[in-house]
């Protein structure tokens, strides 16, 4: 399970990454992360690797969200771009020849985003009734973001 060392290799960057902006004490809200169905990572394990590796750190209460990118394969021959599929078809038909990877290997962090907390708050978190540690603003924010960020933690991305 290899997703345990990915999750603590994600909490690990988003900690550097919030220390290095001064931010280390501003709790995490929810972190998108991108990865394709070809990296062999499988979304499931990473989510509950995340909860264990997010443990007694700002990223404890975070959402994670994980997109999953689609394997794509381009022909050089005759340029036809296709999904390639699970398990993956990297032959075009057509032309019959091999096609090249061009996408669903990814596993990057796409998007952190951090509660709204005042600096001299920065260790304690506040908001309104709805959602502990978010105001007003992030609210606003959070009504327009699409459903699917709302509802579920595993987004498709096609």
């Amino acid at each position: 399970m290899h997703e345990l060392s990915i999750a603590m290799a994600v909490v690990e960057q988003v900690d550097d990454a919030l220390r290095e902006r001064g931010a280390e004490r501003v709790p995490v809200r929810s972190l998108t992360l991108r990865v394709g169905e070809l990296s062999g990572v499988v979304p499931e394990a990473l989510d509950f690797s995340f909860g264990v590796a997010a443990e007694g750190t700002v990223l404890a209460d975070a959402r994670l969200l994980i997109e999953t990118v689609e394997g794509r394969a381009r022909c050089g021959s005759c340029g036809r771009d296709t999904a390639t599929g699970m398990p993956p078809d990297l032959w075009c038909g057509p032309c019959s020849r091999a096609m090249n990877l061009t996408g669903g290997r990814e596993l990057e962090i796409a998007r952190v985003v951090l509660d709204d907390v005042r600096p001299d708050d920065a260790g304690e978190r506040h908001g309104d009734d709805d959602a502990p540690g978010v105001t007003g603003a992030q609210a606003d924010a959070a009504a327009d973001a699409p459903a699917r960020d709302k509802e579920a933690s595993h987004v498709p991305h096609r």
